[in-house]
């Protein structure tokens, strides 16, 4: 993890809300014996729960909303903390940000971008055309509530909870014999927020309560009862603040006490307590702040406490559960939900846990509901949760990416209620950005570029280089037709048509010819954040410009026609359209993402903008623009895909618009580390940005239903990693209602429920073989086959059509193949509710391979009967490591048409190519104190010294020991590669021993990945393999080998923190080790990605004993007469006859070839009365695995005296 000064901070708090990459560090351990809470299964685990209180970490806390009030909930036990918010309290008041001078200078500054002095039109825009302030304004916090409870040690069985299933917290723990309960929630219904207070011994409820915040605020009493904060938004950028709010919060006991004195409220020995808090704001629209807020507190304060605590919740479930149950995703459990759920994510890229990605999507919709509600602002970049009065980035409204992801689930996942914020919104935008339209750019319409806020701010912010994109309001104004094609709500698109064709006006107007080419440009503008030469952005008629105009023109066209209106104006935009350039493919086979080909000066960056037109948009599909489509993979493949938190949820809806569900559920795994998720579920960029989380929640819808096509596609992109589930709830374009169940891969049945009459073409995977496709309701269905997978239906309003299979096709198939070796493959198939007619089975492989028998029979079988054949496939003797696709098909004819179904199955094809440890360096992790240069450890340019590592004893080819381990340092000079980077890679390790032993750090956040040990006898461990992040002192998280005292940055700076090795020691199986495959975590170092590096790797040996003679030897003394005798006893215990000596101080015997088991024996008479303690040395020699083997034994004697 690497730092930012604050200078940093402050440079580039104010840019784009995809520039700042804040270091952020977490990790969990598993827990031993982990049991789920009875209430999270009883909420079929969609809930997140945890075995500690937050403390004071604000990305512990969880979120609680009602759309307009928000609240994170600490859940600590002995001080109870609620973080406020309401989502009208923003820094500043009305302001008009347009810049006058913009008009008078887009002239020139077109004509220099047209000349390609790209860097002179920056300077002037950001000279004329910023607006005024440069910057916005920022969404910020109410306050808290602090709940103090006294004498709080030793309390016991703790858990937190947030189930998503009734939007409610809770807290259960056990103090002193008493079990206690809290509960909370934000009411939609009564517009408070509720904290009830419980436990099971009477008189056992005290507390005090109190408001604090980082506002101007006073605190009061207004009664017995209740205490008050009355405070006033702050000033920014110039702007002094306006927004008015009074926090009220009402104590309702049953038994006790309750009182309330200079703004504290104390509740003495209470059996039960409701806690009311309502806030009120004086925010009433972006051009008026004179709200009567206090009464607005206090009438939203006084008709709750009239209602009963049990009437509170269930007016608040019923509320909530309108809305959330309408979707539901079942994936498997397994164990891994039975542990807490920052656990859950830190372990999630190592284990099998189907049901994160069930919980993941729905946390996605509960976030929505909970901050985004009709007459409510939008959910804004934090959603409606901020703890500060100058959040990153202002957590205000970015409109080139966040904003329109945040409601990408609101139609797919039935959540259509929760996107009026956002209609509502661009209707002020109409107004602020006309005003911006005029006087920066001398045109109708209106206009909003890349950020607005609760002022409804339009004109360019932030610097020229991110702020100077034009098309933020077309955007929206796109979002607003494909509403429509979701709803069908005439009215809604009449009301709304005005915003799309002002916006279109504008482009009009302002679009122009582009010199060379000849196509209507937009000019200045830029594809989002991303220069296109050293420095600067700002491009005519980039690529996402030209999407999202063709979006916006084709809806305008479409919307007149719907509302029979504007003809003329139809016209014109479609001739507009028509003059827009083309997507161009590039030399790279990408999807160019300007007019001309040039090369993206940051080949990852988190921006994929010129993608649009793959999603959200439908110019790209994979049957409409099959060169397009090809191309657009290429640009996902150049991009790669490291990324933000929000990057990586944007790429999986690309993938599954690729229809390609493991490169989908690859970025789903992806974005499920400590790296991108919080404790508490929230994503990072990081820090927090709440559009990851939408993005991912719409990412898997698209996974389970795709409608941009004009068709219903069911599973397009079902990776195999959800092996059984089901989906119902989903909505597509054209007013439709879809679910789904699967099995074992494939699906078992499709649900169609649409709102309107007509013709629904469906698509899917059934339709390849034998189904059938009845209408619930039990009327006669009309439906004609279009393409092999893909039928129209045409379908009655309200009726629910099933499409299922009749029969099932599995593969069975080991885990690893070898090239030249063959391998046994089962194909089973299955009659599935009706029987089967015979049927031919076959296996197809890779190209190379051999698969026999080429083809065989099944049937007919019974309904529910299966017939198994086995394959032998051998894979092609040069084939390369690697995985491999395995297709079973089965085809037949019934009733004269053919049919054919399939599934697959993927193999890893192992052929060799492990290598060293060094052979697989590639990361430069440490750097001399005066160059730095080479050190790249991160990404972003920090590295450890070598100076410093010197001071620890550890230089190159140095010795470290741990834990009865010995490792070699990288023995390579400083500044060349000295650490592999975790990627899957295959490395050779050899030996036999109790340990294998790793020396690794991660840069960017913890890593843990699944790796696998791969013996010689074919056998494999899996193990996770994971290390705490490199920055800082040892974390307990992990065994630290080696600390480093300081860190080196660019420039020979250092930075005085610490810098920390690793030791991870795996317990093996006591056999030969072949090869050991490492976890697949990052490609590459680079900023803000996870990254696991390994310097060194150890195997403590087990060394076998050398040969030996084994004797058993033993000396006694006794008398004869007035002698001293002394007895010397040797027994051969070794498997080889053996010479043996016996060698004493009154003489020497050697006796020949003592058989095993036998032996040789001699009584000395030491010819002496009295002899003195002493001892007898005794040898053995004999042959062993061809070697003369000489063994030697000493045994002592006692004294004798005779």
């Amino acid at each position: 993890m690497s730092d930012l000064t604050r200078r940093q901070l402050m440079k580039y708090g104010t840019v784009g809300a995809g520039a700042l990459m804040l270091p952020m560090q977490w990790t969990a351990v598993a827990r031993a014996g982990s049991v789920a809470p009875a209430e999270v299964r009883a909420a079929n685990d969609m809930a997140l729960w945890y075995d500690k209180g937050a403390g004071t970490d604000w990305l512990k806390a969880l979120p609680i909303g009602n759309g307009r009030l928000g609240a994170m909930v600490f859940g600590n036990v002995d001080v109870e903390r609620l973080q406020l918010n309401e989502d009208t309290v923003w820094a500043g008041g009305p302001y008009d940000q347009s810049n006058t001078k913009g008009a008078a200078a887009l002239a020139e500054i077109r004509r220099l971008v047209f000349a390609d002095q790209w860097s002179q039109a920056q300077t002037l825009i950001d000279q004329a055309m910023l607006g005024n302030p440069v910057g916005q304004l920022a969404y910020q916090t109410a306050g808290n509530i602090r709940l103090t409870f006294p004498g709080t040690t030793g309390f016991t069985e703790y858990d937190r909870q947030l189930d998503l299933t009734t939007a409610t917290t809770s807290v259960n723990y056990s103090l002193n014999g008493v079990r206690y309960k809290r509960e909370v929630f934000a009411s939609a219904p009564d517009q408070v927020i509720v904290i009830r207070l419980t436990a099971d011994k009477p008189g056992s409820i005290t507390f005090s309560a109190t408001f604090d915040s980082p506002q101007r605020t006073t605190r009061t009493s207004p009664d017995s009862s209740t205490v008050a904060l009355d405070g006033v938004s702050g000033n920014q950028r110039g702007i002094n603040g306006s927004v008015k709010f009074l926090a009220l919060a009402k104590a309702v006991a049953e038994g006790g006490a309750v009182t309330s004195s200079g703004g504290t409220l104390q509740v003495a020995a209470a059996d039960s307590v409701t806690l009311l808090v309502s806030i009120g704001s004086s925010y009433v629209n972006y051009k008026d702040v004179g709200g009567d807020y206090q009464g607005i507190a206090q009438r939203h304060l006084d008709a709750a406490q009239g209602k009963a605590y049990a009437t509170l919740r269930s007016r608040h479930v019923a509320d909530y559960e309108a809305l959330f149950k309408r979707t539901t995703l079942e994936l498997d459990r397994t164990s891994a939900a039975d542990q807490p759920t920052d656990v859950r994510i830190t372990q999630h890229g190592a284990v099998d846990d189907p049901q994160f990605s069930a919980l993941l999507f729905q946390f996605g919709r509960y976030l929505l509901i909970s901050s985004s509600r009709p007459g409510t602002q939008p959910a804004n970049l934090q959603g409606i949760w901020n703890d500060s009065l100058s959040p990153q980035w202002d957590s205000k409204y970015t409109i080139n990416a966040n904003l329109p992801m945040n409601y990408w689930p609101a139609d797919t996942t039935n959540l259509s209620e929760c996107y009026e914020p956002v209609f509502s919104m661009i209707q002020d935008l109409t107004v602020t950005g006309a005003r911006t339209a005029e006087v920066q750019y001398g045109a109708g319409g209106w206009v909003t570029h890349h950020n607005t806020d609760a002022w409804r701010a339009t004109s360019v912010v932030d610097g020229a280089l991110w702020g100077m994109w034009q098309t933020g309001g077309a955007w929206l104004s796109t979002m607003i037709w494909d509403h429509y094609l979701f709803t069908g709500d005439v009215e809604f698109l009449r009301k709304n048509y005005p915003a799309m064709k002002g916006s279109a006006q504008f482009f009009l107007e302002t679009l122009v010819e582009e010199p060379k080419l000849g196509y209507l440009v937009t000019n200045p503008s830029n594809s989002p954040e991303l220069p296109h030469h050293a420095n600067v952005s700002v491009a005519a008629g980039p690529t996402m410009d030209n999407q999202i105009l063709r979006d916006l023109f084709d809806g305008c066209a479409q919307a007149s026609e719907v509302l029979g209106v504007d003809a003329s104006f139809r016209a014109q935009v479609l001739a507009a359209k028509d003059r827009l350039p083309p997507m161009k493919i590039g030399s790279r086979g990408n999807i160019q993402e300007w007019l001309y080909d040039w090369v993206e000066t940051e080949r990852n960056h988190r921006h994929v903008s010129h993608l649009y037109g793959l999603h959200p948009s439908h110019q790209i599909t994979k049957r409409g623009t099959p060169e397009l489509y090809d191309a657009a993979r290429r640009t996902l493949e150049l991009r790669g895909d490291d990324g933000t938190g929000w990057s990586l949820a944007w790429k999986i809806n690309y993938w599954a618009r690729m229809e390609e569900g493991k490169r989908a559920h690859d970025l789903v795994r992806l974005l499920v580390t400590p790296a991108r998720l919080a404790p508490n579920m929230f994503d990072l960029h990081p820090p927090f940005q709440i559009d990851g989380n939408f993005g991912a929640t719409s990412g898997i819808a698209e996974m389970l239903l795709q409608s941009h096509a004009g068709e219903l596609h069911v599973l397009p992109a079902l990776p195999e990693a959800w092996k059984n589930g089901k989906i119902q709830g989903l909505r597509g374009r054209g007013g439709h209602t879809v679910g789904a169940a699967w099995s074992d891969g494939q699906a078992d049945e499709y649900l169609i429920t649409p709102d309107r009459a007509g013709v629904v073409k469906v698509r899917g995977g059934i339709f390849t073989g034998r189904y059938k496709l009845v209408d619930v309701a039990g009327g006669n269905v009309n439906v004609e086959k279009t393409e092999p997978d893909a039928v129209k239906i045409t379908a009655q309003a309200g009726h629910t059509y099933r499409a299922y299979v009749l029969q099932k096709v599995s593969v069975a198939a080991p885990a690893e193949v070898t090239p030249g070796q063959g391998a046994k493959v089962k194909v089973t198939v299955r009659a599935v509710e009706a029987s089967l007619p015979s049927a031919a089975v076959a296996l197809s492989a890779p190209e190379g391979w051999t698969v026999t028998p080429a083809q065989a029979n099944v049937g007919p079988l019974a309904a529910g009967a299966s017939a198994t054949v086995e394959f032998t496939v051998t894979p092609a003797a040069g084939a390369a490591t690697g995985t491999a696709v395995l297709t079973a098909v089965v085809s037949g004819t019934e009733g004269g048409a053919a049919w054919t179904t399939s599934t697959k199955a993927t193999v890893q094809v192992w052929g060799g190519g492990e290598k060293t440890l060094e052979e697989l360096f590639s990361n430069v992790a440490v750097s001399d104190d005066n160059n730095t240069a080479p050190g790249n450890f991160d990404g972003n340019g920090a590295s450890l010294s070598a100076q410093g590592l010197a001071t620890v004893g550890v230089t190159p080819g140095a010795t470290v020991t741990k834990n009865g381990l010995t490792f070699k340092w990288p023995n390579v000079a400083v500044g060349t590669p000295d650490n592999a980077i975790a990627s899957g890679q295959s490395l050779k390790v050899t030996g036999t021993g109790k340990t294998l032993g790793f020396l690794l750090t991660g840069t960017y956040g913890a890593v843990s990945g699944p790796a696998t040990i791969v013996y010689k006898d074919g056998t494999r461990q899996t193990f996770t393999l994971s290390s705490p992040d490199w920055y800082g002192t040892p974390s307990p998280a992990g065994d630290a080998a080696v600390v480093a005292p300081y860190q080196n940055r660019p420039n020979n700076q250092r930075q005085n923190t610490a810098a920390t090795i690793y030791y991870v020691g795996v317990p093996l199986q006591n056999k030969e080790i072949s090869r050991v495959d490492l976890p697949n975590i990052s490609a590459r170092a680079a900023n803000n990605v996870a990254t696991m590096h390994i310097f060194a790797v150890a195997l403590d040996a087990i060394i076998p004993p050398p040969p030996a003679v084994k004797l058993t030897v033993t000396a006694t003394t006794r008398c004869i007469g007035s002698s001293a005798y002394l007895a010397v006893t040797a027994v051969n215990d070794s498997d080889v006859p053996a010479t043996i000596t016996l060698t004493t101080p009154y003489g020497t015997k050697t006796v020949a070839d003592v058989a095993p088991g036998k032996q040789a024996y001699q009584s000395f008479n030491t010819r002496t009365a009295q002899i003195g303690a002493g001892k007898v040395t005794v040898t053995g020699t004999a042959t062993i695995g061809g070697k003369e083997v000489t063994s030697s034994y000493d045994a002592p004697y006692n004294a004798a005296s005779c």
